[in-house]
């Protein structure tokens, strides 16, 4: 079978992404055969698409998306063809039809669509595994999150309201700190016209918060790492100005006893029970109406380099949806 699907030859700008037409062989043994309705957008695409995380090339790009069976290969029992399913993170969604592990699927809950499905499993289960596992927040506690008028920054919001964690978000611009506010923070930073430590210290009564969960890197280092109280938690889930720079561990002493770590995503997810556990999670509570995902751009496939550019030049809010 003939379907389209976005391919690479190398990596670089929005522009190195092409339209092809490529061919679709029958699922091999624990593979299913996916048709899919709704493509989810997540800055891991944009770094691996520039280079910034490396690939074997030629190569498919995007990591979630949800569809429906069509096929299933030898040894799949847990989907079958008419379910509806979505999957991340597995290279290669930009596609209209594609094989997937059938491992790495999630059936779709009653009552959820295939974009709101899209757009939230991933995004959800890196909120899930930063705020419930990597560092479990609680109740009363005070926490800096960035990027917070972005699809992760919106739900970790409102995971923080429902946790009852006094949530303080970094983002740029008027409108985005209204949305931010408008999606569970207590208060929200403009990071382009104020002094991010100095106004997490003013929020915080001088104390400085529990943890920051910083997808920023290089730009937003120092004002993290100011914001933290004594023994508190640096948690470093992105880098989308550059990398942050080398920790020594002196300076965590001389800071105040901190703790620093990088986790990612595929790590808290790369068992089939860890990932069913993560998505229920979200669904959970997508369901019960705590997660709404804010789906602000539906675009088609063809239009993958401009979606990209506007994407990656912060121009978006809340969550995109890719039309195959």
């Amino acid at each position: 079978m003939k379907t389209t699907s976005v391919v690479i030859n190398e990596q670089g700008p929005a522009e190195v992404m092409q339209i092809a037409e490529v061919e679709v062989g029958s699922p091999g043994p624990g593979e299913a055969q996916i048709e899919q309705t709704a493509i989810g957008l997540n800055y891991m695409d944009v770094y691996q698409r520039s280079g910034h995380y490396p690939l074997a090339l030629p190569s498919g790009l995007g990591l979630e998306a949800a569809g429906v069976v069509l096929h299933v290969g030898d040894g799949v029992s847990d989907v079958a063809p008419g379910d509806r399913v979505v999957y991340g993170p597995v290279l290669g969604a930009y596609a209209r039809h594609r094989n997937v592990p059938a491992a790495r699927l999630i059936k779709i809950p009653d009552g959820i669509d295939d974009a709101t499905a899209a757009a939230v499993l991933m995004k959800g289960m890196t909120v899930e595994y930063l705020m419930c596992r990597a560092y479990p927040v609680k109740g009363g506690e005070d926490v800096l999150f960035y990027a917070a008028s972005g699809g992760v920054g919106h739900l970790a919001g409102q995971w923080g309201r429902h946790i009852g964690a006094r949530m303080i978000g970094v983002t740029s611009g008027a409108d985005n700190v209204r949305h931010a506010v408008e999606n569970g923070y207590a208060d929200a930073i403009d990071r382009k016209s104020e002094d991010i430590a100095g106004r997490v210290h003013e929020l915080t009564d001088g104390k400085g918060v529990s943890v920051v969960f910083d997808s920023v890197g290089k730009a937003t280092f120092e004002a993290s790492i100011d914001s933290l109280a004594p023994r508190g938690y640096f948690m470093s889930f992105g880098s989308t100005t550059g990398e942050a720079p080398p920790v020594p561990p002196s300076l965590l002493q001389h800071k105040g006893s901190l703790y620093f770590c990088r986790p990612t995503l595929a790590n808290y997810v790369s068992a089939r029970e860890d990932l069913v556990h993560s998505a229920s999670r979200v669904f959970e509570l997508v369901a019960a109406g705590v997660l709404k995902a804010e789906i602000s751009q539906r675009r088609p496939l063809a239009e993958i380099v401009d979606v990209h550019r506007a994407f990656e030049a912060g121009e978006t809010t809340g969550s995109t949806i890719i039309m195959p």
